[in-house]
């Protein structure tokens, strides 16, 4: 969206993603669904963090991502601010302290103020659906023939976008700028499958 919408962004861009990805789950899915998302979400960044020290490695300040810690507080305190009287208990599952809990409803509603105006230019807009170049069964085909029909049935995006779902010999995925190609790794699944494990 940043890309092809020219969006300026205050702040880190993958920080501004981060809180577009939260907006798009309250968005696209059931209440239900939206509140398993955020603890499988905040889950993946808690464990993110303990294999981190798990295998010794430093916070790398230097990473265009903030911390794992900071952003599973972050995706904490947005889910928790979109219904804070439906999701108390989540927060405290999260441990989220009281004094940020305090802040999340108006956090929550400022990245929708931001957010929100983006969004609506995307479903108002008569441009392209994204295209699934995916040959396969796996779970991680599936989730991305999920994501491609929900984008799909909402938004229209002003150049040709393209999901791939390849193997890339990491677990990780990628926007392309130039081909205007989002590609999802093969091998992200099973990583995630991993930190699942790590984080029970």
């Amino acid at each position: 969206m940043v890309d092809l919408l020219a969006l300026p962004v205050f702040g880190q861009e993958e920080d501004a993603a981060d809180v577009a990805s939260v907006l798009l789950v309250e968005a696209l899915h059931e209440a239900d669904e939206a509140l398993d998302l955020a603890y499988d979400a905040s889950f993946g960044f808690a464990a993110e963090a303990m294999a981190r020290d798990a295998e010794g490695h430093d916070v790398a300040w230097w990473d265009t991502h903030g911390p794992d810690e900071q952003r599973f507080f972050n995706t904490v305190c947005l889910f928790y601010g979109a219904d804070p009287d439906g999701r108390d208990g989540f927060a405290q599952d999260m441990d989220l302290p009281e004094d940020r809990a305090e802040t999340c409803e108006e956090e929550f509603q400022l990245a929708w103020d931001s957010w929100g105006p983006v969004f609506d230019d995307l479903e108002d807009a008569s441009g392209d659906p994204i295209t699934l170049v995916a040959d396969g069964d796996s779970l991680s085909h599936r989730v991305a023939a999920d994501l491609t029909d929900r984008l799909n049935a909402v938004f229209r995006w002003p150049e040709p976008l393209t999901l791939i779902v390849e193997p890339c010999d990491e677990a990780n995925a990628y926007f392309y700028p130039d081909g205007r190609e989002i590609v999802l790794c093969t091998e992200f699944e099973p990583y995630l499958r991993q930190l699942w494990r790590l984080s029970e």
